[in-house]
């Protein structure tokens, strides 16, 4: 089959697909050098995380979201992803703290029921700011089948200094009050509130109570700070009154 009449014809094909190929060669798009590798790889990462950022939002977990969203706007900032992220971040952001900052209030305080001295006690107790000092003084509320309601401060032996009556310098949400007190006969290293449906009440308006106490030992001064603000009534139980035998 090699005939004399097919070799020119197969010279000229040959030759066409030459020059296709080179054509083919000129027109085909330069490879992408490596900033245009890189900026390839972060917009799919960003494309990546903004995906997340969605699937978080839409499951409502607002902690993981500010996460993700603070990591887009950060690591991708000139991204449509981060353009997308900055119209909803601020809005989740001031909830998520709002929302943290609720359950940390209400975490400070420990809500019991439980049998004392012969009948049945209900305490809400708070915990004095590290701040107050190394000894921290608790803050209780407390309700009793036979002694009824009380406020008291508890700290540790030997107490406080109060003789007979004293006041306590105070104050709530920066409003100086003063609140009176006594030591009970007892002992305990305690002071109790003169009027404690009064103090209740203050309370629960309160965002933030200090009170100035002076330590027995050593009659060292000492601010006691109380962050109140996620008190729940609903959590201090109800004990009503002992049934007289």
């Amino acid at each position: 089959m090699n005939s004399p009449f097919l070799r020119p014809l197969a010279g000229a094909l040959l030759g066409a697909i030459v020059v296709l190929a080179g054509c083919s060669q000129q027109g085909a798009a330069p490879a992408p050098n490596a900033a245009q590798q890189q900026a390839a790889s972060q917009n799919a990462d960003a494309a990546r995380n903004l995906d997340t950022y969605r699937q978080l939002l839409r499951i409502h977990n607002d902690e993981m979201a500010v996460v993700m969203g603070k990591d887009i706007v950060n690591r991708f900032p000139d991204s449509d992803a981060a353009k997308e992220v900055q119209k909803t971040l601020p809005e989740i952001e001031k909830r998520y703290t709002e929302v943290s900052e609720k359950n940390r209030l209400a975490g400070l305080w420990l809500y019991q029921v439980s049998p004392m001295a012969g009948g049945t006690q209900s305490t809400a107790t708070i915990q004095s700011n590290p701040p107050s000092g190394n000894d921290r003084v608790q803050l209780v509320l407390r309700r009793h089948t036979s002694w009824g309601q009380s406020v008291f401060l508890y700290g540790s032996k030997p107490g406080f200094v109060c003789r007979g009556n004293c006041t306590i310098a105070s104050t709530v949400d920066g409003k100086p009050v003063k609140i009176k007190a006594f030591a009970p006969s007892t002992g305990e290293p305690a002071l109790m509130i003169r009027d404690d449906k009064a103090f209740i009440a203050l309370l629960q308006k309160a965002k933030k109570i200090s009170m100035d106490v002076t330590l027995a030992n050593g009659e060292k001064k000492q601010a006691l700070v109380y962050e109140v603000g996620g008190f729940d009534p609903a959590k201090w139980a109800s004990v009503g009154k002992q049934k007289k035998k």
